[in-house]
């Protein structure tokens, strides 16, 4: 089962990049905007909402369960396993219990994290002490958060946080989320109505 994760339920602001075409594809890859975790995650997201709103931010999610097949589609246009895990051993998204996410100022803007999301080079790599120091901040100012709310870090992404146990939980299809994010939207069609004579 997964938990849609949407205000006001959650204190997040939704920016589902795979739903739009700024992503690495280039295109979107979902079909409809709809965000998604594991009951265990989704009550550490809300966790971690929490702690950043106590100190005076808000969680910006751009991606959390991502269906088997979207996974391929990352896979096809980079198939590079430190940034996209080959989609024949699974992807922590794929199981609903990973996420990928900024912080907000009070304002609303993203903090400055030094790369843009999906920017897959050692620039987005925890750790760096070549971005500035401000950015270092930012980056660790996430990480603090995160980990409080139970979060484990991936080193080669700042914006990447999944639960520890992850890979205890199952690959997920579309079919988990109802159809409802890689299904093509079907515009009703108008049935002509007979005249009466």
């Amino acid at each position: 089962m997964l938990i849609e994760i949407a205000p006001p339920a959650f204190d997040v602001a939704l920016d589902l990049r795979y739903a739009t075409d700024d992503n690495l594809t280039g295109r979107p890859v979902y079909r409809r905007a709809v965000c998604l975790l594991h009951p265990d995650a989704a009550a550490r997201l809300a966790r971690a909402a929490e702690l950043a709103r106590g100190a005076g931010f808000r969680l910006r999610v751009y991606d959390a369960f991502r269906p088997v097949e979207a996974q391929w589609e990352l896979w096809h246009a980079l198939p590079d396993p430190v940034y996209i895990a080959d989609p024949r051993l699974g992807s922590n998204h794929s199981r609903g219990v990973a996420v990928d996410l900024t912080l907000d100022d009070a304002d609303g803007r993203p903090l400055d994290m030094g790369t843009p999301f999906d920017d897959m080079t050692e620039r987005s790599h925890h750790g760096r002490t070549d971005v500035p120091r401000a950015v270092q901040r930012n980056r660790a100012l996430l990480l603090g958060v995160m980990t409080a709310a139970g979060w484990q870090h991936y080193d080669a992404e700042w914006w990447h946080y999944q639960l520890p146990d992850a890979e205890r939980h199952p690959l997920l299809t579309d079919a988990a989320a109802g159809g409802r994010m890689m299904a093509v939207p079907v515009d009703p069609v108008p049935v002509p109505v007979p005249e009466m004579a």
